[in-house]
């Protein structure tokens, strides 16, 4: 696995993700996070560390566009425009909690190697995702 930290672009795969985006048509590029998302959430066995790692990296740019989400300030996040992702807020949510739900790989790796920053990156982008509550204004940060 090569990380060099615990934000959701901060290792290879991600980085790649992103980068595979931008060179993609504009048009084709929700389509590309739908489908990250979702290769996870269709997974009942091992969840492989690689696939968790995109699902992640994608669910942060969902959450990127939600009210409260946290800026995307990453060097290895998309340099091009993104659609309005905030359609695809439930499957990011259900990615993030498949990421977390064992067996899966990335959970076990960080877990081996001291997971308080990454998961708690993990809970703000969960919390970010969630619905918020009709008629109320969003939660605090």
């Amino acid at each position: 696995m090569g990380t060099w930290d615990s934000g959701p672009f901060d290792n290879d795969t991600a980085a790649d993700f992103c980068g595979g985006l931008d060179d993609v048509a504009a048009e084709e590029r929700e389509g590309v996070i739908r489908a990250a998302l979702a290769s996870v959430t269709g997974t009942e066995g091992y969840l492989d560390a690689e696939e968790a790692e995109v699902a992640v990296a994608a669910a942060a740019l969902v959450a990127a566009q939600c009210p409260g989400g946290d800026p995307v300030r990453s060097a290895y996040a998309p340099e091009e425009p993104l659609p309005d992702l905030t359609g695809l807020r439930g499957p990011a949510l259900r990615a993030v909690d498949r990421v977390v739900t064992e067996p899966s790989e990335l959970l076990e790796l960080w877990e081996e190697s001291g997971a308080g920053p990454w998961h708690a990156m993990i809970r703000r982008l969960r919390s970010t995702l969630l619905p918020e509550p009709s008629g109320e204004q969003p939660r605090p940060r």
